[in-house]
């Protein structure tokens, strides 16, 4: 069995546990508020105002509580620097944000038990922060400025600390406007101290679409050309009273006035906004019709064009555990390797009964853990933007060969394809029967005509929470009346598929179908759910689930 070897990585200091918070009991008290007030420097956080009337405070007593409980152990310290660089995508460079001078960023890796120390540096001309995709972890630590902290402001930095629970396949990025469509995201692995699958090899790979710094986009510029809707009305005059202007730490420049905007320190190379981005006529079967709103230039594997794509090296024979994350976003990835069948191990980091399949569909957020028993030769690993007409490319190395074109499409795409809801949890992961002690019913509305992406009709109101109370089993019921298929996201839980279904946090809703998930409501605090489509998030499709105090 191979134990990945851990990356060397920088000291930081740690932060005193507890992080500073922004949460409102109404929307008119988001309004106005001095969120410089409550950024901060290394020292840490500010201590909070209050906790949010009727809910457990993303710093209460039960999230320190269900922290301990989790029985921190030793330190795993990390510094990372979010700054702006010249990227070079094989070939071609562009200016963007990212964390270093890398992309993907540095990957983090930890084993399950440890404590992971992470000091973030703001070296960006806007607020950012940092969600860890896919953990439970304690609340005042995932991330969400206006939620669950205050933004950390251009030149401060701050303290991230908190158990890891749980091993598996995961990534970090920013949850501060249209950050996450720049570089801005790395991966981040939770070994299992008693991993019970064996290979010889690990290849992480990061697939993104990508748009920033290309003939003078910007993702903000791209949002607010999404947001004026196809109709160049706009979907966010009836916003239902929410501050834009940063109440809720997801600003929207396509809104008059809004930091976010090109030009107003948004744009890494000055206020250009590029041509348009607004896609239209992709279409995919897989997800429903409609596959995507942004024409993305680039589709990348590791930060690499098709064109430069990154060569992994292996022996014939050799056992890969290769990790699949899609940090897109905007767009869905099928993924095959060529010569070979895939063995799907994982899905959002749990267990799954083995499947064997050629190819997978990964929404934005989504990971795959797979096992491949490597051939002899030269073999792309592809991922066709799905319902876009163009693709990503690595490529495997075994032997002698010329490596495959950029343009290269291996049947195994059009081959086999298994999706989370034909996979089975793992049996030591599969959530027990038991009837939902609470359903909370989640309307996906909107469209693209107006860009008045919700749930139920409302766009995001840091305000707006379904309640939930500790202890529930509780049913998310997500029914899809829009045109467009979405990758929920839920933060701080797994939720399970239906019928025995994999244990997931990321799962494909359809247009026009309704799925229904089952989680535990074991971690307290605030925790969003939220559309894993950046743009659709962004004019509104996200909202809070509450732990009752």
């Amino acid at each position: 069995m191979r134990t990945p070897t851990r990356r060397t990585v920088l000291g930081a200091a740690l932060a005193a546990a507890g992080a500073g918070l922004v949460a409102a009991c109404s929307s008119d008290s988001m309004k106005g508020m001095d969120h410089s007030a409550m950024n901060h420097g290394a020292a840490g956080p500010a201590a909070p105002s209050g906790a949010p009337a009727g809910f457990v405070a993303p710093n209460g007593p039960e999230v320190a509580a269900a922290e301990a409980g989790r029985n921190p152990g030793p330190e795993r310290k990390v510094a990372l620097t979010a700054t702006e660089t010249t990227l070079d995508l094989g070939g071609r460079t562009v200016r963007s944000w990212a964390y270093g001078d890398r992309l993907p960023g540095q990957e983090v890796r930890a084993t399950a038990g440890d404590t992971l120390a992470l000091t973030l540096a703001n070296h960006l001309p806007q607020p950012t922060s940092l969600h860890w995709h896919g953990l439970a972890l304690r609340n005042d630590m995932d991330g969400v400025p206006g939620l669950t902290q205050a933004a950390v402001k251009a030149g401060a930095s701050f303290d991230y600390r908190f158990a890891l629970t749980h091993p598996g396949t995961y990534w970090l990025h920013p949850h501060s406007g249209v950050q996450q469509d720049r570089g801005l995201y790395a991966p981040l692995i939770v070994e299992d101290p008693k991993e019970p699958l064996r290979y010889d090899k690990e290849w992480v790979v990061v697939l993104d679409d990508w748009v920033d710094g290309v003939d003078g986009s910007t993702p903000d510029a791209v949002l607010a050309e999404l947001a004026k809707g196809m109709d160049g009305t706009g979907g966010m005059g009836g916003t239902g009273g929410m501050d834009h202007s940063g109440g809720s730490g997801h600003d929207m420049p396509g809104m008059p006035g809004m930091s976010g905007m090109p030009g107003a320190g948004s744009a890494p190379s000055g206020a250009a906004t590029g041509p348009s981005r607004m896609l239209m006529g992709a279409a995919s079967p897989l997800l429903g019709g409609d596959a995507g709103d942004v024409a993305h230039p680039f589709h990348l594997v590791n930060g690499r064009l098709a064109t430069a794509p990154e060569t992994f090296t292996a022996k014939p024979g050799d056992r890969i555990r290769i990790r699949l994350i899609n940090a897109a976003g905007d767009t869905a990835y099928r993924v095959a390797l060529g010569g070979h069948e895939l063995t799907v191990t994982h899905t959002d980091g749990f267990p799954v009964e083995q499947a064997t399949t050629q190819a997978l569909l990964l929404g934005m957020g989504e990971r795959y853990d797979v096992l491949v028993t490597a051939q002899d030769g030269v073999f792309p690993l592809t991922a066709l933007a799905e319902g876009k007409n163009a693709t990503a490319l690595a490529v495997l190395r075994t032997g002698g060969g010329a490596a495959p074109d950029a343009s290269v499409r291996p049947t195994e795409l059009d081959g086999k394809l298994v999706t989370a809801g034909q996979l089975k949890a793992g049996p030591d992961v599969r959530l027990s029967a038991k009837s939902p002690d609470r359903t909370v019913r989640l309307e996906l509305t909107g469209g693209m005509a107006k860009a008045d992406w919700a749930f139920n009709g409302r766009p995001y109101d840091p305000a707006q929470r379904y309640p939930v109370a500790a202890g529930e089993r509780v049913r998310l019921e997500f029914r899809n009346s829009t045109a467009m298929w979405h990758p929920v996201h839920l933060h701080g839980h797994s939720f399970a598929l239906p019928g025995g279904g994999p244990r997931k946090d990321t799962a494909i809703v359809l247009p026009g179908a309704t799925l229904a998930v089952d989680f535990d409501a074991d971690n307290p605090g605030l925790w969003m759910v939220h559309c894993h489509n950046v743009y659709h998030a962004e004019t509104g499709m996200m909202t809070v689930l509450g732990y009752q105090a």
